[in-house]
Protein backbone atom coordinates (compact mmCIF):
# COMPACT_ATOMS: atom_id res chain seq x y z
CA UNK A 1 0.00 0.00 0.00
CA UNK A 2 1.79 3.19 -0.59
CA UNK A 3 2.22 5.48 1.97
CA UNK A 4 -0.15 7.95 2.17
CA UNK A 5 -3.00 5.17 1.71
CA UNK A 6 -1.79 4.00 4.79
CA UNK A 7 -1.34 7.42 6.18
CA UNK A 8 -5.02 7.32 5.57
CA UNK A 9 -6.06 4.24 6.91
CA UNK A 10 -4.21 4.86 10.57
CA UNK A 11 -5.83 8.45 10.53
CA UNK A 12 -9.08 6.15 10.23
CA UNK A 13 -7.74 4.43 13.07
CA UNK A 14 -7.30 6.90 15.33
CA UNK A 15 -10.63 8.75 14.27
CA UNK A 16 -12.51 5.92 15.24
CA UNK A 17 -10.87 5.28 18.06
CA UNK A 18 -11.30 8.58 19.78
CA UNK A 19 -14.73 8.61 19.02
CA UNK A 20 -15.71 5.30 20.53
CA UNK A 21 -13.87 5.75 23.34
CA UNK A 22 -16.21 8.74 23.95
CA UNK A 23 -19.59 7.63 22.26
CA UNK A 24 -19.44 3.57 22.10
CA UNK A 25 -19.58 1.44 19.33
CA UNK A 26 -23.01 2.02 18.71
CA UNK A 27 -23.17 5.81 19.28
CA UNK A 28 -20.25 6.17 16.42
CA UNK A 29 -21.05 6.32 13.04
CA UNK A 30 -19.55 6.17 10.01
CA UNK A 31 -20.26 9.84 8.90
CA UNK A 32 -18.59 10.56 11.99
CA UNK A 33 -15.59 8.97 11.30
CA UNK A 34 -15.52 10.29 8.11
CA UNK A 35 -16.04 14.14 9.79
CA UNK A 36 -13.60 13.72 12.44
CA UNK A 37 -10.72 12.29 10.17
CA UNK A 38 -11.34 14.53 7.35
CA UNK A 39 -11.70 12.17 4.25
CA UNK A 40 -14.26 11.40 2.32
CA UNK A 41 -16.54 8.20 2.03
CA UNK A 42 -15.37 6.89 -0.79
CA UNK A 43 -11.48 6.53 1.35
CA UNK A 44 -13.62 4.46 4.31
CA UNK A 45 -14.63 2.34 1.75
CA UNK A 46 -11.30 1.60 -0.32
CA UNK A 47 -9.63 0.42 3.62
CA UNK A 48 -13.19 -1.06 5.21
CA UNK A 49 -15.84 -3.07 4.13
CA UNK A 50 -18.27 -2.07 6.78
CA UNK A 51 -18.44 -0.58 10.17
CA UNK A 52 -17.76 -4.31 11.53
CA UNK A 53 -14.84 -4.37 9.24
CA UNK A 54 -13.46 -0.99 11.02
CA UNK A 55 -14.86 -2.29 14.55
CA UNK A 56 -12.02 -5.37 13.45
CA UNK A 57 -9.37 -4.00 12.40
CA UNK A 58 -9.40 -1.42 15.67
CA UNK A 59 -9.79 -4.67 18.20
CA UNK A 60 -6.74 -6.25 16.25
CA UNK A 61 -4.45 -2.91 16.12
CA UNK A 62 -5.71 -2.83 20.24
CA UNK A 63 -4.72 -6.24 21.26
CA UNK A 64 -1.55 -6.05 19.15
CA UNK A 65 -0.36 -2.47 20.84
CA UNK A 66 -1.44 -3.82 24.06
CA UNK A 67 0.28 -6.86 24.12
CA UNK A 68 3.40 -5.26 23.22
CA UNK A 69 2.72 -2.81 26.20
CA UNK A 70 2.57 -5.83 28.48
CA UNK A 71 5.46 -7.76 26.98
CA UNK A 72 8.27 -4.39 27.22
CA UNK A 73 7.28 -4.02 31.04
CA UNK A 74 8.00 -7.38 31.84
CA UNK A 75 10.94 -7.53 30.29
CA UNK A 76 11.72 -4.42 31.89
CA UNK A 77 11.14 -5.90 35.13
CA UNK A 78 13.20 -9.25 34.68
CA UNK A 79 15.58 -6.79 33.88
CA UNK A 80 15.80 -4.85 36.99
CA UNK A 81 15.57 -7.86 39.68
CA UNK A 82 15.91 -11.92 39.46
CA UNK A 83 12.89 -12.33 42.23
CA UNK A 84 9.82 -13.39 40.83
CA UNK A 85 7.97 -11.20 43.68
CA UNK A 86 10.08 -8.71 43.21
CA UNK A 87 9.57 -8.94 38.94
CA UNK A 88 5.64 -8.62 39.77
CA UNK A 89 5.87 -5.32 42.27
CA UNK A 90 8.38 -3.52 40.03
CA UNK A 91 5.32 -4.60 36.90
CA UNK A 92 3.15 -2.79 39.03
CA UNK A 93 5.26 0.24 39.65
CA UNK A 94 5.82 0.83 36.24
CA UNK A 95 2.38 0.76 35.57
CA UNK A 96 2.10 3.37 37.74
CA UNK A 97 4.08 5.70 36.49
CA UNK A 98 2.81 5.35 33.14
CA UNK A 99 -1.03 6.16 34.61
CA UNK A 100 0.52 8.73 36.73
CA UNK A 101 0.98 11.02 33.97
CA UNK A 102 -2.76 11.25 33.17
CA UNK A 103 -4.12 14.18 33.89
CA UNK A 104 -7.61 13.80 31.97
CA UNK A 105 -10.21 10.93 32.88
CA UNK A 106 -10.76 9.90 29.31
CA UNK A 107 -8.51 6.82 28.88
CA UNK A 108 -9.80 3.36 29.18
CA UNK A 109 -9.49 0.00 27.46
CA UNK A 110 -11.49 -0.01 23.32
CA UNK A 111 -12.16 -3.84 24.39
CA UNK A 112 -14.03 -3.20 27.40
CA UNK A 113 -15.65 -0.58 25.08
CA UNK A 114 -16.86 -3.09 22.85
CA UNK A 115 -18.27 -6.02 25.63
CA UNK A 116 -21.83 -3.74 26.24
CA UNK A 117 -22.40 -5.39 22.54
CA UNK A 118 -19.90 -7.98 23.00
CA UNK A 119 -23.02 -10.84 21.47
CA UNK A 120 -23.84 -8.29 18.24
CA UNK A 121 -20.46 -8.14 17.24
CA UNK A 122 -18.52 -10.87 14.87
CA UNK A 123 -16.70 -14.21 16.04
CA UNK A 124 -13.53 -12.73 15.01
CA UNK A 125 -13.92 -9.47 17.27
CA UNK A 126 -14.61 -11.59 20.15
CA UNK A 127 -12.00 -14.27 19.54
CA UNK A 128 -9.68 -11.33 19.39
CA UNK A 129 -10.67 -9.89 22.25
CA UNK A 130 -10.94 -13.01 24.15
CA UNK A 131 -7.28 -13.73 23.20
CA UNK A 132 -6.27 -10.64 25.01
CA UNK A 133 -7.43 -10.72 27.70
CA UNK A 134 -5.87 -13.97 28.06
CA UNK A 135 -3.21 -13.49 27.09
CA UNK A 136 -2.57 -11.29 30.38
CA UNK A 137 -3.78 -14.12 32.14
CA UNK A 138 -0.91 -16.64 30.72
CA UNK A 139 1.74 -13.82 30.90
CA UNK A 140 1.08 -13.01 34.38
CA UNK A 141 -0.14 -16.30 35.43
CA UNK A 142 3.00 -17.87 35.07
CA UNK A 143 5.03 -15.02 36.58
CA UNK A 144 2.11 -15.58 40.04
CA UNK A 145 3.33 -19.28 39.68
CA UNK A 146 6.77 -18.54 40.10
CA UNK A 147 6.27 -16.23 42.88
CA UNK A 148 4.12 -18.70 44.91
CA UNK A 149 6.36 -21.97 44.25
CA UNK A 150 8.48 -19.05 46.29
CA UNK A 151 6.82 -17.32 48.51
CA UNK A 152 3.86 -19.24 50.08
CA UNK A 153 0.94 -17.23 50.24
CA UNK A 154 -0.62 -16.32 53.16
CA UNK A 155 -4.32 -17.04 51.86
CA UNK A 156 -5.15 -19.97 49.75
CA UNK A 157 -4.86 -18.29 45.64
CA UNK A 158 -4.69 -18.86 42.21
CA UNK A 159 -2.21 -17.57 39.90
CA UNK A 160 -4.75 -17.56 37.26
CA UNK A 161 -6.47 -15.16 39.12
CA UNK A 162 -3.83 -12.93 40.53
CA UNK A 163 -3.41 -12.22 37.23
CA UNK A 164 -6.95 -11.53 36.34
CA UNK A 165 -6.95 -9.41 39.24
CA UNK A 166 -4.50 -7.16 37.67
CA UNK A 167 -6.97 -6.84 34.63
CA UNK A 168 -9.74 -5.83 36.84
CA UNK A 169 -7.72 -3.43 38.54
CA UNK A 170 -6.88 -1.61 35.35
CA UNK A 171 -10.93 -2.01 34.16
CA UNK A 172 -12.39 -1.40 37.10
CA UNK A 173 -10.40 1.72 37.61
CA UNK A 174 -11.13 3.11 34.18
CA UNK A 175 -14.99 2.84 35.31
CA UNK A 176 -14.07 4.98 37.86
CA UNK A 177 -11.78 7.44 36.29
CA UNK A 178 -14.61 8.19 33.90
CA UNK A 179 -17.46 8.14 35.70
CA UNK A 180 -15.89 10.51 38.65
CA UNK A 181 -13.88 12.40 36.12
CA UNK A 182 -10.70 12.05 38.67
CA UNK A 183 -7.73 11.21 36.47
CA UNK A 184 -5.58 9.60 39.78
CA UNK A 185 -8.13 6.85 40.04
CA UNK A 186 -6.15 4.28 38.18
CA UNK A 187 -2.24 5.18 39.67
CA UNK A 188 -4.40 4.79 43.18
CA UNK A 189 -5.89 1.64 42.43
CA UNK A 190 -2.87 0.04 41.06
CA UNK A 191 -1.31 0.98 44.74
CA UNK A 192 -4.14 -0.44 46.44
CA UNK A 193 -3.27 -3.90 44.44
CA UNK A 194 -0.05 -3.60 44.63
CA UNK A 195 -0.10 -3.18 48.57
CA UNK A 196 -2.71 -6.45 48.25
CA UNK A 197 0.62 -8.47 46.68
CA UNK A 198 3.03 -7.62 49.11
CA UNK A 199 0.77 -8.60 52.00
CA UNK A 200 -0.20 -11.38 50.65
CA UNK A 201 3.38 -12.76 49.85
CA UNK A 202 5.06 -11.43 53.53
CA UNK A 203 5.99 -13.84 56.17
CA UNK A 204 2.90 -15.00 58.58
CA UNK A 205 3.22 -13.27 61.74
Amino acid sequence: MPKSGENTKIRILDAAHALIMGHGLAGTSIDMVLEKAEITKGAFFYHFKSKSDLARALVERYANQDAAHLEENLKRAEKLSRDPLQQVLILIGLFQEEVEQLTEPGGGCLIASYTYQFEELDADIREISAQAVLLWRQRLGAKFEEVIAKYPPRLVVRAQDLADGVVSTFEGAFVMMRVLREPTQLSMQLAHYRNYIELLFSSAQ
